[in-house]
C-alpha cells in the first residue's frame, strides 16, 4: 500500500513538472505558441515571396507570441513600408517590427 502511494506521487509530480515545462512565460512559447508562431512565419514569408515587388530572399522573419520581426536589406524605403503592410495583412499577426535595412553606400548599416 505505501508502494502504490509512493508511485501515485512520483506520476503525480512528473506530470506536474512536464505541465509546468510546457507553460509559457513572458520570454517563452509554449508549445502550442511555438506551432502558432511558426505557421504564422510561414504564411507571412509565403505572402511576402507571392508580393512581386519585393525580394523575399532578403527578408527575415521571425515570429513571438504574433508579433513578427522582419529583418534583412532591401533596395528602399518603399519596399520596407511593402513589406510591414504585407505582413500586417496576414491573419493572426499582432503587431509588426521593422529591422529592415535599405541597401547602399549612404547607409552606415551597409557596407
Amino acid at each position: 500500500m505505501k508502494l502504490m502511494k509512493e508511485i501515485i506521487a512520483l506520476v503525480c509530480a512528473g506530470l506536474l513538472i512536464s505541465l509546468t515545462a510546457c507553460a509559457a512565460t513572458e520570454t517563452k512559447e509554449s508549445t502550442g505558441q511555438y506551432v502558432d508562431n511558426s505557421v504564422l512565419t510561414a504564411k507571412v514569408k509565403t505572402a511576402i515571396f507571392n508580393e512581386p515587388t519585393l525580394k523575399s530572399s532578403e527578408i527575415t522573419v521571425e515570429t513571438f507570441k504574433g508579433e513578427v520581426q522582419l529583418s534583412g536589406f532591401v533596395s528602399s524605403i518603399a519596399q520596407t513600408n511593402k513589406a510591414v503592410e504585407v505582413a500586417k495583412g496576414v491573419p493572426g499577426v499582432t503587431s509588426v517590427k521593422n529591422d529592415m535595412r535599405v541597401k547602399g553606400s549612404n547607409n552606415p548599416f551597409y557596407k
